[in-house]
């Protein structure tokens, strides 16, 4: 996701671009055209560019300009001189040029650069500032009069309200419907924040844990539906549940970038133990929030499931590796989530229970899912045995039952 980010930030400052050679011509009077790809190969007065409408030749002459572009601050006017000795296979262009006759060729005027080098470590770098310095949870309240905002953080079984407040020059940013990819999200203020928000800010804690100023803000309103496959219909990608909460059925339609997966039977089952408290992360006994690394003690995935980094700490610096809500670092159930099986519409039958998030919209009779888990019967029997006492961090309509990995959604 963070490489889909490093792309749309790219693609974004190179508007510019399109605007500056709008006005341009060259001496035969023909504007120059832009295109942006990946480089994979070089000749001596060649680079081909790999584009989204396939191979490119990019033909280069001693008259070609070449700028470098940082990942980190993607902005024309901040752009270096750099040179054909800088760019190297992998490295992303945006070129001006002019094409030729048979459209293969592109003649280069100037060449923008971003290096494979350079966006390998913005990502990193902003990995690790989302891992320890962020924090993510459910909003709980928002002071429209001093334009703070309550935040309950925390894990399955620790939770602490935080109070934010927004930098001066702070960026706002909110999902957009039924997608939980921030290259997707658009920008918006802290007025459209409500409460039963997912949010996700980067920023400094306060010594006592309990403000926070935030730099950076991503909200989204989501919801968590569960219920019994009544039809499956393969040919529509669409399934029809009864929802477990309201009984009513509810359609729920699955698109090309709906992430399905299915709880192995046994790690769903120490997973609902846990979420309803007969179950420390870490193993009986461990104190809430520390020890609670996956694998470890009493939870222990099945064998071949478990991803590099499992288990890793919240971003909000808290211990115990199943927190629910946004997730700021690699590990922990979102990347075990990827592990798990994949299935499909057309895996599931009738009988099956299941639980998807989306967005909350005023259509309750229909949805469309974000993320469908199948498997997830032990989380919703040890709520109902619990009489709802298991939680609500899942953010099911009127809570009642935790799916963890479930409300997740892809950090910047």
């Amino acid at each position: 996701m963070r490489s889909k980010l490093i792309l749309f930030l790219f693609i974004s400052a190179l508007s510019g671009i399109f605007s500056l050679v709008s006005a341009q011509t060259s001496d035969g009077g023909l504007k120059p055209s832009v295109v942006t790809g990946d480089v994979v190969n070089l000749a001596d007065a060649k680079i081909v560019l790999q584009t989204k409408d396939g191979s490119l030749d990019i033909s280069l002459t001693d008259k070609t300009e070449y700028k470098r572009v940082q990942p980190d601050n993607p902005s024309l006017k901040n752009a270096v001189t750099s040179a054909l000795s800088d760019i190297g296979a992998g490295d992303k262009l945006a070129i001006s040029g002019f094409y030729s006759d048979d459209k293969k060729t592109l003649r280069a005027r100037t060449i923008y650069l971003m290096t494979k080098a350079d966006i390998s470590k913005t990502q990193s770098d902003r990995a690790e500032q989302w891992r320890t310095r962020s924090i993510n949870g459910k909003v709980t309240s928002v002071n429209p009069q001093t334009g703070q905002v309550t935040v309950e953080v925390g894990g399955l079984m620790n939770k602490t309200n935080i109070v934010l407040s927004a930098k001066g020059n702070a960026k706002i940013m909110r999902y957009a419907p039924d997608s939980i990819e921030y290259a997707k999200a658009k920008p918006s203020t802290l007025s459209e924040i409500k409460a039963g928000d997912t949010l996700l800010a980067l920023g400094d804690k306060s010594a006592d844990g309990l403000s926070f100023a935030a730099e950076e803000v991503v909200t989204g309103s989501f919801q968590t539906v569960a219920g019994t496959v009544k039809s499956i219909d393969a040919a529509k990608n669409e399934v029809v549940i009864t929802n477990i909460q309201t009984k009513k059925d509810v359609v729920i339609a699955v698109s090309q970038t709906t992430l399905q997966k299915k709880f192995p039977e046994e790690f769903a089952q120490r997973m609902a133990m846990m979420s309803a408290g007969g179950m420390r992360p870490g193993g009986q006994g461990a104190p809430n929030g520390q020890g609670g690394q996956a694998g470890q003690g009493g939870m222990r995935p099945p064998q071949g499931q478990t991803p590099q980094g499992a288990g890793q700490p919240n971003p909000n610096g808290q211990g115990g590796g199943f927190g629910g809500g946004m997730r700021g670092g690699q590990g922990g159930i979102d990347a075990m989530l990827e592990r798990f099986p994949s299935i499909t519409v057309a895996d599931l039958k009738a009988g099956d229970m299941i639980a998807v998030s989306s967005t909350k919209t005023a259509n309750v009779d229909r949805i469309t899912a974000i993320k469908l888990l199948a498997g997830v019967e032990p989380f919703l029997k040890t709520a109902q045995a619990g009489g709802g006492q298991g939680g609500n961090q899942g953010g099911g309509q009127g809570g009642g039952f935790t799916i963890p990995g479930l409300d997740g959604v892809n950090f910047p």
